[in-house]
């Protein structure tokens, strides 16, 4: 398997993500979770809480259509895994986010950003764990 390396893409990225992450906060002053911000689409506190979550979540969703409209061309997305291993994946990472309390957006971003210590327990926790498991499936199984 083959990983490109997109310093100046991924540089983009993330300070598109660290900017929105920051609009909400000043704006909102609401972190920027994405678990937490479907769960409260899904039991929100009022409409104008359910309404920018939507915003938000529709704005993750629309992200290829946005490059296809700057590029011309839509993002190449190349999953390895079949749709069990995917399954199986999506439960793992829930089970995660309810045992960690957020998920790597809320507390990679929006917690260390905070200075939160459980912020920076769970990102280090969430940067050996992958670590570890791709140094396992690339390097001792061989996928």
């Amino acid at each position: 398997m083959v990983t490109e390396f997109t310093p100046f893409a991924s540089l983009f990225g993330g300070v598109l993500i660290g900017l929105a992450a920051v609009g909400l906060m000043l704006l909102r002053g609401r972190i920027m979770g994405a678990t937490g911000v479907l769960a409260g689409v899904l039991l929100p506190a009022s409409l104008q809480d359910w309404i920018w979550r939507v915003a938000l979540l529709c704005g993750m969703v629309t992200g290829p259509w946005v490059y296809f409209a700057v590029t011309r061309e839509m993002p190449v997305i190349d999953v390895p895994a079949g749709i069990l291993m995917l399954m199986v994946g999506g439960l793992l990472v829930g089970v995660g986010v309810t045992l960690g309390s957020g998920c790597t957006s809320g507390h990679g971003v929006c917690g260390m950003a905070r200075l939160s210590p459980r912020s920076f327990a769970a990102t280090g926790t969430f940067m050996l764990t992958t670590g570890l498991t791709v140094y396992v499936l690339r390097h001792i199984l061989g996928a």
